[in-house]
């Protein structure tokens, strides 16, 4: 037990005269446990703050992060197989995963340090939605635009080539139209569930809506099992390419910009391992950075469709990568709102105006049965202090603002200033004709 001396007592002087007696290097190693034994004694929150000033050692070198087979998996297996990750003292380690309900399950029982995810789905696990509940953390954005609903050549051959006719060909012959998402809380499930609702189509009454994993979408397209999918790239452009199914819309014509993937863990992690996961962060935005240099796409597409990645040809990633569309039923353009990883950072800071978007269509869909306090829970997921500290590491520019403001396509203004007004404001939404 550490001995208290009387201030002025021959035992403090002579305590003070063998420390001065120590070594330099001893005296280092003892500052450096004393610091430690600080930092280890602050609040998680606290702690992360304190790396500039010479903490800042990841506590753990391997990361294991998981992915889906998708395009935008590229920034973290760009930031491992080019070794971004090496500068910030770590290693990072993709894993492939079969599904994202797979994802949900390894990062909740810590199999996954951290993944490539869905934002509404590390939303629907903090709010208890989307199975186990447990606090979480979105430390990134990772992409921007770059997903698509895709409906069958069948549904074309009767003319159901855009939302409005699909809208007047279910009114015209009833029957079961089933339509696929890749996660019940995920942004494709809203995407898909926003579009059809743009067009008068309540997702929860009108039609049958079932889970398929990303990788199997462009099958149970072709043994007829759906008439129409949302999910990302490049498997919206590989129903195309194996003339199955036409491009109805992009998402980026939803929403210009809208979030997509994030860097989520849990907020265990993130308490338990804050230097780790601010060099994760950095490492991805190095990766992000070197992706959007339009130059770099079809190194990054040939990398990313290997079969230990994403398993697909090359040019079925790299067009739409590089922005180069065609909707296979006859329109071919370039589009300015392809798929972006950084944008000078505005594609990556965690904007809580986001993350609170998800949680108002959780609501409007009936998944939320109340409405949340969508800002605490935002602020809560988000964690924008630490991505800030890692910004600062890979010099990229920040925002001033947690909040930004964008005009869908049924012509809603979403800035997150009153979103259970919002929520609520929906012609189209669960309550209505015997939703769910």
């Amino acid at each position: 037990m550490r001995k208290i001396f009387p201030i002025g007592s021959h035992a403090r002087c002579a305590k003070a005269n063998s420390l001065d007696a120590t070594s330099a290097p001893r005296r280092k190693l003892l500052a450096a446990a004393a610091g430690a034994s600080i930092l280890s004694a602050l609040d998680p929150a606290l702690r992360a703050g304190a790396w500039a000033a010479g903490s800042d050692a990841p506590e753990k070198t391997e990361v294991k992060i998981g992915f889906i087979p998708l395009t935008d998996c590229a920034s973290v297996v760009i930031a491992s197989v080019m070794k971004f990750d090496e500068k910030y003292g770590i290693k990072i380690v993709p894993s492939k995963e079969a599904s994202w309900a797979a994802v949900r399950d390894k990062l909740v029982n810590g199999e996954l340090d951290a993944a490539h995810v869905l934002y509404g789905l590390i939303y629907g696990v903090q709010m208890g939605i989307g199975g186990p509940k447990k606090d979480m953390a979105v430390l990134m954005s990772l992409n921007h635009n770059g997903q698509a609903i895709t409906l069958s050549n069948q549904l074309k051959d009767k003319g159901a080539i855009d939302g409005a006719k699909l809208k007047a060909l279910i009114d015209k012959e009833k029957r079961e139209y089933t339509f696929a998402q890749t996660f019940p809380t995920g942004t494709h499930a809203m995407w898909i569930y926003y579009w059809l609702a743009t067009y008068g189509i309540n997702p929860m009454a009108d039609v049958k809506t079932i889970t398929v994993p990303p990788p199997q979408m462009v099958a149970n397209m072709r043994v007829g099992n759906m008439d129409g999918f949302c999910v990302g790239e490049p498997w919206g452009n590989r129903a195309i390419y194996d003339k199955i199914g036409f491009t109805a819309e992009t998402t980026q014509a939803i929403w210009k910009d809208h979030p997509e993937k994030t860097l989520g863990t849990t907020a265990e992690f993130v308490q338990k391992y804050p230097n780790t996961t601010r060099a994760m962060i950095a490492a991805v935005l190095d990766a992000s950075k070197f992706i959007d240099v339009m130059a770099n796409r079809k190194k990054v597409a040939e990398i990313i469709a290997d079969k230990s990645y994403v398993n697909c040809p090359v040019d079925v990633i790299d067009q739409r990568l590089e922005g180069n569309y065609d909707n296979g039923i006859g329109r071919v353009w370039k589009d300015p709102d392809y798929m972006k990883f950084y944008n000078e950072g505005m594609v990556n800071y965690p904007y809580l105006s986001d993350g609170m978007w998800f949680l108002t269509q959780h609501k409007r869909w009936g998944l939320l049965k109340d409405d949340p306090d969508y800002l605490a829970v935002a602020q809560k997921v988000n964690q924008i202090d630490l991505y800030k500290q890692a910004a600062a590491l890979a010099k990229v520019p920040v925002p001033k603002e947690a909040f930004r403001t964008a005009k869908l396509i049924d012509g809603t203004v979403w800035d997150g200033k009153n979103p259970k007004v919002y929520a609520a404001g929906f012609k189209v939404r669960a309550t209505n004709g015997g939703g769910a």
